[in-house]
């Protein structure tokens, strides 16, 4: 059977996953990931913490540490808070020699085949330092909308920038270091040679992109493409660049992204027998989804994209790139730096967890950016999901005593079988929406409410299809239903229904 391989953004180990990052791309892909195997379809759910990017080096410097201390430390707490929000990603697997192998293999492989040039570029110099700046060393003015921007894209627009791209770069280590523009020879993979082949994938699946993305990346279609740097001068940290070309150089970290994935999607399915790749080839029938923010649109929509079509046809391709927004604490930036953030993990331990997802779930960025307030997550999951919920749970304890055996008639059947339809058109692709499936959620609990002349067993069948389309966000809640007995399934075609309490959504955390 055909395998879904979803793969999440690649987190930066250079702190926790706050709430804005669980109400992008993990919570979403957890979401996807629980309603396809609901629906019996096999899945694997897996990411890989970036070490080698640049912003290790950065951070560890502001945090008077090393980026191999900041590694370890950061990426304990990110598995943490993955747990905590009950986010069924596979195990971060450990940046190894395996790894490292596998990234070198699936670089070496273009090498050989001549998929890269040689360039003499110019590069940002910090002149006290003697050190070249890429990426989150330097900040500098984006040439493309003039915001204040770290190299290799902009996060305000989404546009790459490499080499001495910024205008008036700065360097990120040491602000006083006078930066000027040295040269160095790098190799590079034009992103040009495969502007048919970028064209032909974006043409045949326009439609599952959110607007934003799909501008962008037309945006930058209609410029000339950028060279993607393989290697890069080396400030202490990464992978060595194996060629004789580049002696001394780092492999470009975005680079790692493809290989890294593949090595997670080997690892979460349990060290299968055969190559590392295997799960990844085109010819093993699976289908791979990303999910990741709009800042990395450019590196994970095309970037990637392009490191994967250079191998010829050797690897999937993504079915779909599900992009959000960013995501606001109290209308302003999340920030590591100032302190202004929530921890996943941290809202849990005060929230109870169904309370949480479905609050990120119905106020995620989705199409345009959104805000968290801790005042709105207790109000709107009050108002609108635990009370409504309880109030149904109360109901649905006066039909029959639990095990009672109730008859459902077409008209149950029927109403339930919409409500499959609906929810599946939240969690199915191109449509995929966790804000319209939390709605949904919503939606369903006023109407059984105010069902008052339903049929009891009509009444039961379609809870328990509520219940069963809520699972992949209310994880809490749809475990205890099933602990108790019930069987949770999208199938709507029951004669009867066996009587069971509904259970009932906590105040506070446990």
């Amino acid at each position: 059977m055909t395998r879904t391989i979803v793969i999440a953004a690649t987190p930066t180990p250079n702190g926790d996953l706050h709430v804005g990052h669980m109400a992008g791309p993990y919570l979403a892909g957890d979401v996807y990931a629980r309603y396809l195997r609901a629906d019996g379809r096999p899945v694997t759910y897996a990411t890989c913490t970036d070490d080698s990017q640049s912003y290790m080096v950065s951070t560890a410097r502001r945090r008077g540490t090393t980026p191999g201390e900041l590694c370890r430390t950061s990426t304990t707490l990110i598995g943490r808070s993955v747990e905590a929000m009950g986010v069924s990603l596979a195990p971060l697997p450990p940046v190894d020699e395996v790894y490292r192998r596998t990234v070198l293999d699936f670089v070496t492989a273009l090498y050989r085949q001549g998929r890269f040039e040689t360039r003499t570029v110019r590069m940002p110099y910090a002149e006290n330092a003697g050190t070249y700046l890429f990426d989150g060393l330097v900040s500098g003015e984006c040439p493309s909308c003039l915001a204040d921007s770290c190299g290799g894209s902009c996060e305000g627009c989404g546009h790459p920038n490499h080499f001495d791209d910024l205008i008036g770069p700065r360097s990120v280590l040491d602000p006083a270091d006078p930066v000027t523009s040295r040269e160095a020879t790098v190799l590079v993979l034009p992103m040009e040679r495969y502007r048919a082949e970028l064209t032909a994938y974006y043409a045949a699946r326009e439609k599952t992109w959110r607007r934003h993305g799909a501008q962008l990346v037309q945006e930058i279609l209609a410029r000339p493409l950028p060279e993607i740097p393989i290697t890069v001068p080396s400030p202490g940290w990464g992978i060595d660049a194996p060629f004789a070309e580049t002696p001394g150089q780092i492999l470009y970290p975005w680079i790692e992204a493809m290989p890294a994935s593949i090595y997670s999607t080997w690892k979460a399915a349990g060290e299968p027998g055969g190559p590392v790749d295997a799960l990844w080839r085109a010819d093993s029938g699976n289908r791979l989804v990303y999910f990741h923010g709009f800042d990395n649109v450019y590196f994970w929509g095309m970037l990637d994209l392009v490191m994967l079509l250079a191998h010829g046809g050797r690897y999937l391709t993504p079915d779909a790139n599900i992009c959000n927004e960013f995501y606001e604490l109290e209308n302003e930036k999340f920030s590591t730096s100032r302190g202004h953030l929530i921890r996943g993990a941290d809202l849990v331990a005060e929230v109870p967890r169904d309370l949480a997802r479905f609050y990120l779930a119905l106020t995620c960025p989705e199409d345009q950016r959104a805000n968290f307030t801790r005042d709105g997550l207790d109000k709107v999951a009050e108002r609108r999901l635990r009370a409504p919920w309880n109030a149904l749970a109360d109901r649905v304890a006066g039909l029959a005593a639990p095990g009672e055996e109730l008859k459902v008639t077409d008209e149950g059947r029927r109403r339930a079988a919409v409500m499959v339809e609906r929810f599946r058109l939240c969690y199915e692709l191109p449509s995929f929406s966790l804000t319209r499936a939390a709605d949904g959620i919503v939606t369903q609990l006023g109407r059984l409410l105010a069902a008052e002349r339903a049929e009891p067993g009509d009444l039961l069948l379609e809870v328990r299809t509520l219940l069963a389309c809520a699972a992949p966000i209310l994880i809490d809640t749809a475990a205890e239903a099933e602990a108790g007995g019930v069987e949770l399934t999208l199938e709507t075609g029951a004669e009867t229904v066996t009587a069971f309490p509904l259970p009932r959504l906590p105040r506070s955390a446990r």
